[in-house]
This record gives structure tokens, C-alpha cells and sequence, in this order.
């Protein structure tokens, strides 16, 4: 460097020297603030190429943070906030939200309404409820109650407008006479026989007929389940007299006749009502048959293709595999076909004369008692009304017993069998 240049130099910085030892007291505000402004905006230009800097050195060197953590303790924060809230709104009491309503704004309204309504409705519907349960409660006990309430009571008492449910004196001769003059205990015998077979037969019958209509694909297969269909929707009355002309000459396609030279005749015989259980014609056997296919097409089928792997045939299935699955469906079959039976003395009066069943001495209970007082057919039925009561009472009592017991099984399979569909 030469002497002027160095002359040069040293002048320069006595004048940067010069003005930064210069005082500032005498500066003007806009002096001052111009002075800051450009002091902020090199500041700011030196420190956007480090920043570029550093954000190139975070873009390369350090992983890019997602925020996740910030994120999901704003949300719990947020969540504990609504509850919070909520737990307010729902320790309101209804007075509270009457008189505030106008001062809440829109979304506090909704939610205030959705509460009042949901409190009304918990207080009125289980009300509600137990009037429904019991009005028909009452309606079904009704007949039973008044049954007993009728069977205890003396004779004289049914004319007497003072007792209306308790009487004032309670006997139970009245079933002694039920007893003595139905022969009850011979006609207990002969009902639970004929029913008890009956409903076995339409049951193994029925179900192996359902298990076909289920499973298997034959020629006629629909019109054959169309007969089934008729034979739940045709009333019985219609084909009862050609049933019953059927068992007073009874042959098998004359070959009876051609051997012993007569029909054989089956009325007043429990064999008429085997014969129609036998071949699904007993008492609602379409209905049995409906509800066994029902429940058999709701089974896997896999449980067959199972069997027939391991050798067994479509019989040998049904018996080791779809029956021990249908149990309960078999056991409603049962009980429903029991109490069919148990209640039934229209169909039973045209094949049975003597002996009879308890739905047969029901019916004439009236005339049996006046026969068992007097001796003589002459009177009034509604004279011995609390006989009559306590005999409908006696046959009541076999098949509410039955139904205790096997009251788990019969709900069972109801729930399994398709039938509350």
C-alpha cells in the first residue's frame, strides 16, 4: 500500500470515529426513528440468510417434527372441556332449565331440550309400562282368579250381591263332588294316555316330515308343502266328516274287507287319534310342520357334510346330528301338541264316546252334576256354576304344573325355533 492510500485509509476512519462519538441528545425524533429502522432492517437482512440457514440445517439434519404430542393433548384437553361441561348441563335440575331457558344461547337450548325430554320420558315410561304390564296381566289372570274365587265359595253364596271376590265362608267340598262325580282320577288316565301318545307320535312324524321340507329337493316338493300350508289354513270342520267316516269303516285299500269280510271300526278307539299323529294330520300338525322346517333351515349345513363324510346316511344324521340340536324345538313341540290335545273336545268328541277325556267332561260337567245331586237330567247348568269352576280348575292345575317346570325350555325354544319371528 502506498503513503496516500494509507493517508487515505486513516482519514476514513477518523470520520466513522467521528460520527459514532457524536452526541445524540440533539438528534431529532425522526432522526432517531429512521436511524432505527434501518438498524431493525439490516438486523433483519443478516438474520434471514442464518434462519434460511438454520432451516435448511433442520430440513437436513434433524428429523421434521410433526406436532402429534401438541395434537393429542389438545384433543384430551378439548375432551376433559366438553365433559366437564356436559356434567354441568346434565346436574341441572328441570326448575333450571324452565326458568333460564331464554338467557341460554342456541347450542345450549338443543342440549337442554334433549335433556328435559330424556328426564320426562325416564320418569313417565316406566309408569307407563307397568300399566301396560299390568292391564294385561290382570286380563290373563282374570278368568283364573275368578275360577277360584267361584270354586271356594258355597252355592247360596252366588246369589248373594254383597260377595264380589272373597267369600265369606271358603269350602272345598266342592271338589270332592268335582271328583267323585267326573271319576276324575279314570279320566286323568285317559287323557294324559291319549295325549302323551299322540303328541310323541306327531312329533318324531313332524319333525322328520319338516327335516325333508328343509333339506331335501324332490319332485312335488312345493305343492307338497302347499297341503301343509292348507292344512293350517282349512278349518278342521270341513274335513272331519269324511275323517270320521274314514275310521267307522276303516280298510287299507280293501284288503281288510277282502280277508275278514268287514270293515274294521275304529271310533270310540285311542287308534283313530294315533293313526292321524301318525300320519301328520293330528291336531295342528301343519304348524308343527312349519316350525320344524323353520328351525332345521336355520342350522349349518356344515354339520351334515360333516356326517356324511364320516359314513352316515340322511337317516342316521337326522338322529345323531339334527336331533340332538333341535332339542328344544322338539320339547315345544311337545308341550304345544300337549296342551292342543289337553284343551281339544271337538276333535276327540267325534272319535271318542267311552271313555272320556277331561276336555269332554268339562263340557258336560253341568249335566254330570245335576245327574250326580239329583239323579235326574232336569235343571239348570248355571245352578251349579261353582262345580263347574272348580272341575275347569282341576283340569287346569296338570298343565300349569307342566308348564312350571319346563317353563326355561319351552321359552328356549321358542326363542331358537323361528316361532317368534
Amino acid at each position: 500500500m502506498s503513503e496516500k492510500d494509507l493517508e487515505q485509509f486513516n482519514a476514513d476512519v477518523q470520520e466513522n470515529e467521528a460520527a459514532t462519538a457524536a452526541p445524540v441528545d440533539n438528534a431529532s425524533p425522526e432522526a432517531i426513528g429512521e436511524a432505527i429502522k434501518e438498524i431493525n432492517g439490516e438486523a433483519d437482512a443478516s438474520a434471514a440468510p442464518e434462519k434460511a440457514d438454520d432451516e435448511l440445517q433442520v430440513g437436513v439434519i434433524k428429523p421434521i417434527a410433526t406436532g402429534k404430542p401438541e395434537s393429542k393433548r389438545a384433543l384430551k384437553k378439548a375432551e376433559k372441556k366438553k365433559a366437564k361441561e356436559l356434567k354441568n348441563i346434565y346436574h341441572v335440575s328441570n326448575w333450571q332449565i324452565i326458568k333460564n331457558y331464554r338467557n341460554y344461547n342456541q347450542q345450549e337450548r338443543k342440549h337442554y331440550k334433549y335433556i328435559f325430554r330424556r328426564r320426562i320420558t325416564e320418569k313417565v315410561w316406566p309408569v307407563f309400562r307397568f300399566l301396560i304390564l299390568f292391564g294385561l296381566g290382570f286380563v290373563i289372570l282374570y278368568p283364573i282368579l275368578y275360577m277360584l274365587s267361584t270354586a271356594i265359595r258355597p252355592q247360596t253364596e252366588m246369589s248373594d250381591p254383597s260377595v264380589m271376590w272373597i267369600p265369606k265362608e271358603v269350602i272345598f267340598s266342592n271338589f270332592v263332588d268335582v271328583w267323585i262325580a267326573m271319576n276324575f282320577p279314570k279320566v286323568l288316565l285317559q287323557t294324559v294316555l291319549v295325549n302323551v301318545v299322540c303328541s310323541m307320535i306327531q312329533v318324531v312324524t313332524c319333525g322328520v316330515t319338516g327335516y325333508g321340507f328343509a333339506r331335501f329337493k324332490f319332485k312335488g316338493k312345493g305343492l307338497m308343502f302347499g297341503i301343509v300350508i292348507l292344512q293350517i289354513i282349512v278349518p278342521v270342520q270341513v274335513i272331519l266328516i269324511p275323517l270320521y267316516m274314514q275310521f267307522r269303516f276303516f280298510d287299507i285299500f280293501g284288503l281288510i274287507k277282502l280277508i275278514t269280510g268287514n270293515a274294521v271300526n275304529l271310533v270310540s278307539t285311542p287308534m283313530a287319534l294315533y293313526l292321524q299323529a301318525f300320519f301328520c294330520n293330528g291336531i295342528r300338525a301343519g304348524v308343527f310342520i312349519l316350525l320344524f322346517r323353520q328351525f332345521f333351515r336355520g342350522l349349518p349345513k356344515d354339520l351334515e357334510d360333516a356326517a356324511y363324510l364320516d359314513g352316515c346316511g340322511p337317516f342316521m344324521t337326522f338322529i345323531r346330528v339334527m336331533v340332538p340340536n333341535a332339542k328344544t324345538s322338539f320339547l315345544t313341540v311337545f308341550i304345544f301338541s300337549i296342551v292342543w290335545y289337553w284343551n281339544d273336545s271337538y276333535v276327540t268328541g267325534m272319535f271318542f264316546t267311552d271313555p272320556y277325556t277331561i276336555a269332554m267332561e268339562i263340557d258336560r260337567l253341568g249335566t254330570t252334576m245335576i245327574l250326580y245331586f239329583t239323579g235326574e237330567q232336569n235343571g239348570m247348568a248355571s245352578d251349579y256354576l261353582v262345580w263347574i269352576e272348580a272341575g275347569c280348575l282341576m283340569s287346569l292345575l296338570p298343565i300349569l304344573i307342566m308348564y312350571i317346570f319346563l317353563q326355561k325350555q319351552f321359552v328356549e325354544g321358542i326363542e331358537r325355533s323361528g316361532l317368534a319371528n
